[in-house]
């Protein structure tokens, strides 16, 4: 029962606005933000909601962890499921990316075991800013200057971020005034990497330089999120033209930007590759010189290439060229 002399749980607000679809599963790793959501979602759609935690195994705190979300979610009469993975990264590889991806496939998992297509993600305000800087530091498009959406759907679940106009504050103020237990992942502590040290070091002088700035770059986000569909859309009717696998003539046939934007449309969607600045300029340069039907083309893209067979490109995923 919440005290009437504790602040309400700011999550609350948000879930009695959110277009819910029901039965819901809440991504619960034990820390604060997942936590105000859990307690909230339980309290408002009771017997609805189920637990989804990761355990990672990347750290001895790991068991801890999984022992606090049952001992919680046994309080909260919340059915919790539990999935183990090796989130090691390879040689090569973002250690962050790889526990992303790994999370995102056992949660996907977790849900369809238990029949649920939906999963709330407790994400937000500023989690969004960190993306954000992240993307600008990395000179990224449209695409990542868009942030994470509210929802999207990967291996088969449709993943929500309720939370994204929540801030991290109010939600500490909640856990610290109400005494709801949580737990602390000591890699949050870890400059090392990037996102903490954004959220140490960054976003603490953008709080005293630009107080709106969540809100502001939520926005931006937005408008970013806007001008990347109309891209998508302009680039679905080019390839619609290119044919798949792209002819050669047609690409030639469009504007060197519409041809950036057409082969960063057909990778992504046909071969889920994302290409560099550096390899989709390469690439254009050949197309560009690609005059002859004895101009070879092979090129490393993402983590495949590109390859001219005839008068069309095709995309092979193997190993990067030596």
């Amino acid at each position: 029962m919440q005290n009437p002399a504790n602040p309400p749980n700011p999550v609350d607000a948000v879930l009695a606005e959110w277009p819910v679809r029901l039965p819901l599963g809440i991504a619960y790793s034990g820390g604060a933000d997942s936590t105000a959501l859990l307690h909230a979602a339980a309290m408002r759609w009771p017997g609805q909601v189920q637990a989804l935690h990761v355990h990672h195994g990347l750290q001895l705190a790991a068991d801890d962890f999984e022992f606090h979300c049952r001992r919680t979610c046994a309080h909260l009469g919340v059915p919790l499921l539990v999935g183990r993975v090796d989130a090691r990264h390879a040689a090569g590889d973002s250690p962050e990316d790889a526990a992303r991806r790994a999370r995102y496939v056992t949660l996907a998992s977790l849900a369809t075991s238990a029949g649920l297509t939906h999963v709330a993600l407790a994400q937000h305000a500023d989690d969004q800013v960190e993306t954000l800087l992240i993307a600008l530091s990395r000179g990224a498009g449209l695409d990542g200057l868009a942030g994470m959406p509210p929802e999207m759907v990967r291996h088969g679940i449709r993943f929500h971020r309720p939370m994204l106009a929540v801030h991290a504050a109010a939600v500490r103020a909640w856990i610290a005034a109400s005494g709801t237990p949580c737990v602390e992942d000591p890699t949050n502590a870890d400059l090392r990497y990037t996102r903490n040290r954004i959220r140490r070091l960054v976003l603490p002088a953008l709080d005293e330089a630009l107080p709106q700035f969540r809100e502001t770059f939520a926005r931006s986000a937005r408008n970013a999120a806007r001008a990347a569909s109309l891209l998508a859309e302009a680039a679905a009717i080019d390839v619609a033209t290119t044919g798949t696998p792209p002819s050669i003539a047609a690409l030639r046939a469009l504007p060197r930007e519409r041809r950036a934007n057409a082969l960063r449309h057909w990778l992504r969607r046909d071969h889920q590759a994302v290409p560099s600045e550096a390899q989709l300029q390469q690439l254009l340069d050949q197309l560009d010189a690609c005059s002859t039907r004895g101009h070879r083309i092979r090129l490393k893209i993402a983590a495949g290439r590109v390859e001219r067979e005839g008068d069309f490109l095709h995309w092979y995923n193997v190993a990067p060229l030596s």
